[in-house]
């Protein structure tokens, strides 16, 4: 049977290959886990679909494949629930079928290791009795090879600790490590190698930069992105906020950020206005019914963007609680496939790191993204005096193929005008 990258969500348009778990040749039980992916939302480890045979890799560590290809073959047991794609009588379940079935098996995971840890690909398994040699059958994932090329290395003169004597990244890091800390009279540099620069460090992407890096570049070159700013007086939810601090760290053990409140008046307002909890399908406009949004979050390898699901049924409490365990695990490198899929508007606190005006991206496939800047005391003119406030901006991004600036502004105005209306009865369960 062919194993496909099943499809995991319609922002998940491919993924790398970290690292195989099983070898060509070697026996797999279902369910066990098979390989390694890397992903731009998360990392994960996909489980065997039959118990059978790995017959063939088809896509290497390293490997950037889009969802749905295939990547591997096996043979599976002649009784297993799963019957190979040869069966006329029983046709290999579709992509959305694995996807829900891997989904129900994830883990929490840490993150893999850096992209192209193992190396080469065969096709067909070598013979226990009468194995090819080493020179033979060597082959290499393209993340070594670029390696590689990009410093004037020649494969040969290394000799693997990957699997079955394969050459990793590790193997030709640690070799173009040697070459240069050696005296020149001893390992003579190649003559078109490049000279390493004492004033700059070179650090590869990893596999989860580069597809951040891919899907930033996709977003700023396929939507036509305008974006507009509001000033919001936050001085009633920085009171309400003050007041229930204590009882509600007292009796949820967590702390309560303005976070949540914001998270409550968004879901409202995109209710209100459903054009900005869509997205672009080139003839169309798909209207998702549901309420997912997503919250921006650092996490140890960049950017992940942590789903809040039906965020629009929640309480405040609970979406303290909610956004509060996403960021924890975000930061441990535990978040699942699921609690990153699903995403239909973005929600970016740019606030917490000191900006007061910022202009994000849109997260493709969405229409907008919001940011809630840093809370400063400034003068404004209320009636015909002047009074301190408390003023927060907000500052959004949207498609501008989606909708124009009356539909945008009308929502990021409900959005305010909510957050206005914060006081002292305002209800957080």
């Amino acid at each position: 049977m062919i194993i496909e990258l099943p499809q995991v969500g319609e922002s998940v348009t491919e993924g790398v290959i970290g690292a195989w778990l099983k070898s060509v040749g070697e026996r797999v039980e279902r369910f066990d886990p098979l390989v390694e992916v890397v992903t731009d939302k998360v990392n994960m480890e996909m489980p065997a679909p039959a118990s059978g045979t790995l017959t063939a890799i088809l896509a290497g560590e390293g490997e950037t494949v889009p969802m749905g290809a295939p990547i591997a073959e096996m043979e599976t047991d002649a009784d297993d629930d799963t019957p190979p794609p040869s069966s006329p009588s029983a046709p290999p379940p579709p992509a959305e079928a694995a996807a829900n079935r891997i989904g129900s098996l994830l883990t929490d995971v840490a993150p893999v290791g850096p992209t192209g840890s193992g190396g080469p690909i065969s096709a067909d398994p070598p013979r226990a009795a009468d194995p090819p040699p080493a020179a033979a059958r060597r082959r290499y994932s393209p993340a070594v090879l670029r390696l590689a090329d990009e410093r004037g290395v020649d494969l040969e003169q290394i000799a693997g600790g990957g699997r079955d004597g394969r050459v990793t990244l590790k193997d030709v890091r640690a070799f173009i490590e040697r070459r240069e800390s050696a005296p020149a009279a001893e390992s003579p540099a190649p003559a078109d190698a490049p000279t390493p620069d004492a004033d700059e460090r070179r650090v590869p992407l990893s596999a989860v930069r580069r597809m951040i890096a891919r899907n930033m570049v996709r977003s700023a070159a396929e939507i036509p992105q305008a974006w507009t700013l509001v000033e919001v007086d936050a001085s009633g939810l920085v009171a309400r906020r003050r007041a229930v601090r204590d009882e509600f760290e007292a009796r949820e053990g967590i702390g309560i950020t303005y976070l949540p409140f914001v998270i409550k008046a968004v879901a409202e307002s995109l209710k209100e206005n459903p054009a900005l909890n869509s997205s672009w399908d080139g003839d169309a406009i798909i209207y998702k019914r549901r309420i997912n949004i997503g919250i921006a979050a650092a996490a140890p390898d960049g950017l992940v963007v942590p789903v809040v699901h039906d965020a629009d049924g929640m309480s405040v409490a609970g979406l303290a609680r909610r956004v509060a365990d996403l960021t924890a695990r975000a930061r441990r490198g535990r978040l699942t496939l699921t609690d990153v899929s699903g995403g239909t508007f973005t929600l970016n606190n740019t606030g917490a790191l000191g900006s007061i005006l910022s202009q994000p991206l849109v997260n493709p496939p969405q229409a907008a993204i919001l940011t809630t800047e840093a809370i400063v005391k400034r003068p404004v003119v209320i009636g015909d005096g002047i009074a301190i406030r408390s003023i927060m901006n907000m500052c959004m991004s949207f498609d501008h193929r989606i909708m124009d600036g009356a539909e945008a502004s009308a929502f990021i105005n409900a959005v305010k005008a909510r957050l206005e209306a914060i006081g002292a009865d305002t209800g957080v369960y």
